[in-house]
């Protein structure tokens, strides 16, 4: 395959590029089972060495290398060449301030995602055998699918919301704030709960459900936002998870 890449650049310290502007690169034998990431490296180390992205792990745990590939967020060393095609555009992550290149500033998402609370806060003494606090599989699996979140910020940065407000604290936040709201064994649900009912809270979510498919991990982002609504509707976690399987086997039904 021969493949054209449309990138957008900009470095605040070289005059004539302090503004964002296009670049187009052409790579040939990319092959179909390349990863995007592996192209990256291949322009930036045989025709542009100046060229700026973050990248760590290289195997879709890190979440570092988060970009806006053809219009859609994604990790760029889990998408194939073959599912591109020969041309592709990529810039950087919205709603978030731009250092150089495809790396944006993600002080301000964090500085949202410190705002939850989101660390484990138990105060009771471990249980006299010493052992870890028990739960039931039951309680495990009401919040087993936002503990897979990797704060790649794709999810937040695909929000409208978030990039008209910034001062929302975005769908990751709110993800990893659900972790530890329905995790039985924590004792500062309400705490949390409070936090996200503000104006800047989970209220300012639209249920745009941008957030869902641009997630690399396939949390279910959308539908964690609706169980915290719900639970500050009703003032605690509690018997939220079994309203919400309910109402999905009606729907499937």
């Amino acid at each position: 395959m021969k493949v054209t890449f449309k990138i957008k650049r900009y470095n605040p310290e070289v005059p004539g590029r302090d503004k964002p502007y296009w670049q187009e690169f052409t790579l040939d034998n990319v092959e179909p089972t390349d990863r995007l990431l592996e192209m990256l490296h291949r322009i930036k180390w045989e025709q542009d060495g100046t060229l700026t992205l973050r990248r760590s792990c290289a195997h879709g745990v890190c979440g570092s290398d988060a970009m806006r590939i053809n219009g859609v967020n994604h990790l760029a060393c889990k998408v194939l060449m073959k599912d591109l095609g020969p041309k592709v555009t990529i810039e950087p992550i919205l709603g978030l301030p731009v250092i150089k290149d495809l790396v944006v500033d993600m002080e301000p998402f964090f500085d949202h995602y410190k705002r939850v609370m989101p660390f484990f806060v138990n105060d009771t003494p471990l249980p006299e055998d010493g052992r870890e606090r028990r739960q039931s599989q039951f309680d495990r699996e009401a919040f087993d699918d936002t503990t897979k979140c990797i704060l790649c910020a794709c999810c937040t940065t695909s929000c409208p919301s978030y990039w008209a407000n910034g001062k929302y604290v975005g769908p990751a936040a709110i993800v990893n704030a659900h972790r530890f709201i329905f995790d039985s064994r924590d004792q500062a649900a309400k705490e949390r709960l409070a936090i996200l009912a503000e104006p800047q809270g989970v209220w300012r979510c639209r249920t745009i459900y941008n957030c869902t498919p641009a997630c690399p991990r396939d949390i279910q982002v959308t539908k964690a936002i609706s169980e915290v609504k719900l639970a500050i509707r009703k003032g605690s976690p509690e018997g939220i998870i079994k309203v919400t399987e309910i109402v999905e086997r009606v729907v499937n039904a």
